[in-house]
């Protein structure tokens, strides 16, 4: 089975105190001992809390868990059980466990699990005394005010094979407060059983949940309350996305919730947590999106500012994290739609489907997602977003594809499509107006549809991103590198952040800093290295630096992603500035590439 990457699982490692001398003392009473607390006390817990007990290790155990705060509850109720259950037992033949856990990117390998979230949760249980349970920031931030349990600051420890410190939490508990009872089957489906849940609606929901405040500074409540407003705002203008408004979300406010329970009680399929705290002149907020029915960390992220003006502040936190979830919900929609039949899918489904074979911006992709587009299209023929996505491809193919009068037909047809049909549907019109910039060579109609996108969206980093690629090439090099720099800022992790970086090496050029231009160029080869502008780029800002081996090799991987690339037919079909297309040809030239 192939390997994949599986963004923040909660991780529990397990062992025995004092293995070693227990098995040399009384091997098969010790392995009896383990089986019996493995079977009364380890697996109900896991099916309590959801757990799945990857692999044991002789005297411990791996475990996954979707949530964060189910790893942990799961982790104080065994540690709760086996502290009774060794009341009555001689200390010298009492098993003692220790436990870490940790929030991280995990590598699945068929039932197995490898990376860094196990090699810190591994390494955090060494850490725990005998009973106790260590936990690492990330599980930390996401369980706070949500377990009943305290937690001392640790520091950042050093563990071994992990190049970086981990900073790390004790956790400490009330026994009275986790009291085990007898738990059996029918107990497991009482806790589990689910309430009646309001229906889903048809496109993708959220809740943003009121932020905790974990300063105590009422000052940061009127600052986190406002805030969640202004996210639930900012949420709202996204068309594809269904939110739930404020007067519901409050409800939760200063209660302990179970995510799951928030989503069949308001009826979404995602929620929004987090936190809110002071040290000094700095704030930092922390947030989650967490899939409601499986508790799936979908998102995650921290951030600090310094806290000079309140409002501006909160209006930057606010962009910033709307930017951050809207790709990160994209990509789990995508996901989503992946483990649906296909018989069973409507417009929006099959659009889902066609994006992951649009962004690379590979000519051969983007003829695979045509064809789903098109039935979007057939099914819904007002579908703005479809257009969008449909014109984006006939600019992939025309642009790196030959540059076929039936792709520019194509590309103009539907931008205007998607803009006419998507007023009020920023991406959308995000690509509009890209493929009329790229194709049409009609600038003024790009900005004027990207500027309409971001006076409905002024979080939507794509707008930015695509918006600075025409004004780079239309000429206009300062505005391509402040829109590429707003694009990055907003989603420095986005996979269309290319763009903007090429956008950036284009401004830097038309500026002279050719040391600057390789920079960004370098990094639009980082962000896709499978696109051939990139190597385009690349080669060009390699020459411009004197750098002509460098500049052959990136030549050579351009014709091998685009056979039929000549710079004159490059700079023609994208309709290039003369203040930029006469330093790009004769750098191109330099590097080898065909006229």
């Amino acid at each position: 089975m192939a390997r994949e990457q599986r963004k923040l699982a909660a991780i529990v490692a397990a062992d025995v105190v004092g293995y070693s001398r227990l098995m040399g003392r009384d091997e098969s009473g010790t392995l009896a001992r383990l089986r019996k607390n493995r079977s009364e006390h380890l697996d109900p817990v896991l099916a309590k809390y959801g757990g799945r007990l990857v692999k044991l290790t002789g005297d411990g155990a791996l475990v996954e868990f979707a949530s964060a705060v189910d790893a942990l509850s799961a982790a104080i109720e065994f540690q709760q059980a086996m502290a009774e259950a060794n009341s009555d037992q001689p200390p010298d033949t009492a098993l003692v466990f220790r436990i870490g856990l940790h929030l991280g990117d995990l590598i699945v390998d068929g039932d197995d699990l490898y990376g860094d979230g196990v090699n810190v949760a591994a390494r955090l249980e060494g850490e725990a005394p005998a009973g106790g349970i260590v936990i690492s920031r990330t599980v930390h931030e996401a369980v706070m005010g949500r377990v009943k349990a305290t937690f001392d600051d640790l520091g950042s420890l050093a563990l071994k094979n992990i190049e970086r410190p981990i900073q790390a939490f004790g956790v400490r508990w009330e026994p009275s407060d986790w009291q085990v009872q007898a738990t059996s089957e029918a107990t497991i489906a009482t806790t589990s059983a689910p309430q009646t849940p309001l229906p889903l609606p048809d496109k993708p929901s959220i809740a943003v949940l009121p932020f905790q405040n974990m300063s105590g500074d009422l000052e940061q409540e009127y600052f986190a309350d406002g805030m969640v407003e202004d996210i639930i705002t900012g949420l709202s203008r996204l068309k594809w996305l269904f939110v739930i408004a404020r007067n519901s979300s409050i409800t939760y406010k200063g209660k302990a919730f179970d995510v799951k329970q928030v989503g069949r009680e308001l009826g979404v399929r995602y929620v929004l947590e987090g936190s809110i705290r002071k040290a000094a002149n700095r704030v930092r907020v922390t947030g989650q999106v967490i899939e409601a029915e499986t508790g799936h960390h979908v998102w995650a992220q921290r951030y600090d500012r310094m806290l000079d003006d309140i409002f501006a502040l909160q209006d930057d936190l606010t962009t910033s994290v709307v930017a951050a979830i809207e790709p990160s919900l994209r990509q789990a929609e995508i996901e989503r739609v992946k483990r649906k039949r296909p018989d069973s899918l409507d417009a929006y489904d099959l659009v889902l489907r066609a994006m992951p074979d649009v962004y690379p911006s590979i000519p051969e992709r983007a003829r695979k997602a045509l064809p789903l587009l098109k039935s979007a299209l057939a099914l819904e023929p007002d579908y703005a977003l479809a257009h969008g996505l449909a014109a984006w491809c006939y600019e992939i193919l025309f642009l790196r594809g030959g540059a076929r009068e039936e792709d520019r037909r194509g590309a103009t047809y539907h931008a205007h499509a998607a803009i006419e049909n998507g007023r009020d549907d920023a991406l959308a019109l995000t690509l509009g107006g890209f493929a009329l910039g790229m194709v049409a060579h009609d600038r003024e109609a790009a900005r004027t549809a990207f500027e309409a996108a971001l006076a409905l969206s002024p979080s939507c980093s794509l707008a930015y991103a695509f918006g600075s690629v025409v004004a780079a090439i239309g000429g206009d090099g300062e505005r391509g590198i402040k829109w590429g720099e707003n694009a990055l800022r907003l989603s420095p992790v986005d996979p269309m952040r290319h763009g903007a970086c090429m956008a950036i090496a284009y401004g830097q050029m038309q500026r002279g800093d050719f040391e600057a231009a390789a920079e960004a160029a370098q990094k639009c080869f980082q962000a896709n290295p499978n696109w051939s502008f990139a190597h385009m780029i690349l080669a060009a800002t390699h020459a411009q630096l004197g750098r002509l081996e460098a500049a052959k090799d990136a030549d050579r991987r351009v014709l091998e992603l685009e056979p039929a690339y000549t710079i004159s037919g490059m700079l023609s079909a994208a309709g290039i500035h003369a203040s930029l297309a006469d330093q790009l040809s004769k750098a191109l030239r330099q590097a080898d590439l065909p006229e």
